[in-house]
């Protein structure tokens, strides 16, 4: 542990902490889905473990394999003055309750002239690495963000995976909580958990003149490692981490293109049709007389994530991909 406190924290460890601080703080925070009471070892990465211990079977529920079953339970629950966090394994199973999330959880509050609220918080687990082929492994954040009534989140770190998932949970409104698999694992120094983290609210993680990198969620780390790099030949890159999709933080993201004049939009998600789209319509109808250069997008290939793990490699973009299009920007 470092002097000022900080220690080596994992994302997994940030979401256990943020639940369990969460339950202890409201009795009426319940967590259900597949698997994530201690019989059945908290969860199909542990994400969950020692709370049903912790806090009972009552709160801490394990359900059936039904996507439906469980965000029809927790929307219920939620207008009857619970705050339930439903975990669906995989994002891509999400797809099988789409008409709970998109139709009901999303609309009620609008369909009930405000009386009636939804306070549930969906996590979900997706992301290339692990090789688990093409209905393991989407960002389909996008479906999602077009949605209006969703909030929508994708932290990078311990310490914004701890805050903004406090955060959700307090929230009235129903949000989506978007973590990566393959870094579940990955340790970083981070400070003891206990602040939340504003939903709608960017971070500047590196500061630059040249050339602004907005992203979120694992990719940004392949962002903050080209940014280090380009740095070594005299390019200075500034990166912006989104951290909420929805509703994302134009005030921040304009002010940092403003400033440098380039941008480049990078996610794991497919290119086409994604988060992308919008910011660099966003940036080139507010600052089209500022652009030293056209926004440029960066995302996955149009195509299933491959099961190859060569070809899922190829999929997403890295490092040396960003690094490659940040000096055609700055050097053409």
């Amino acid at each position: 542990m470092s002097a000022d406190g900080a220690t080596r924290r994992s994302n997994l460890q940030a979401i256990n902490r943020a639940l369990a601080d969460a339950m202890h703080a409201d009795p009426k925070v319940i967590v259900l889905g597949e698997d994530v009471a201690d019989p059945e070892e908290g969860g199909v990465v542990g994400a969950t473990r020692g709370l049903s211990t912790r806090f009972g079977e009552n709160r801490v529920r394990s359900t059936p394999i039904s996507e439906q079953a469980i965000i029809g339970a927790a929307i219920g629950a939620s207008l009857v003055g619970y705050r339930p966090v439903a975990e669906i394994m995989l994002m891509n199973f999400t797809t099988i309750a789409m008409d709970m999330i998109v139709n009901h959880a999303a609309k009620l509050r609008f369909m009930s002239g405000g009386k009636s609220n939804v306070p549930i918080t969906i996590r979900m687990m997706t992301g290339t690495g692990f090789a688990s082929g093409g209905q393991h492994s989407d960002y389909l954040e996008a479906w999602f963000a077009h949605t209006p009534g969703l909030k929508v989140v994708a932290p990078s770190n311990p310490a914004d995976y701890y805050g903004l998932l406090r955060s959700c949970i307090d929230d009235d409104d129903p949000c989506l909580f978007i973590e990566n698999g393959p870094t579940y694992w990955n340790t970083v120094e981070a400070p003891r958990f206990g602040e939340a983290v504003p939903l709608g609210k960017a971070s500047v993680v590196c500061e630059g003149e040249d050339l602004t990198i907005v992203s979120y969620s694992r990719i940004l780390t392949e962002a903050i490692a080209a940014a280090t790099a380009l740095g070594a030949e005299g390019i200075s890159v500034e990166v912006v981490d989104l951290r909420t999709i929805s509703p994302w933080d134009r005030t921040t993201v304009l002010a940092s293109v403003a400033k440098t004049g380039r941008a480049i939009i990078l996610h794991e998600a497919v290119k086409q049709f994604g988060v992308g789209s919008e910011i660099a319509a966003v940036l080139q109808e507010e600052l089209f007389g500022v652009l030293k250069r056209p926004v440029k997008r960066l995302g996955g290939a149009f195509s299933p994530v491959p099961f190859s793990k060569p070809l899922e490699d190829a999929y997403a973009p890295r490092r040396a991909d960003i690094e490659r299009l940040v000096r055609s920007m700055i050097k053409a």
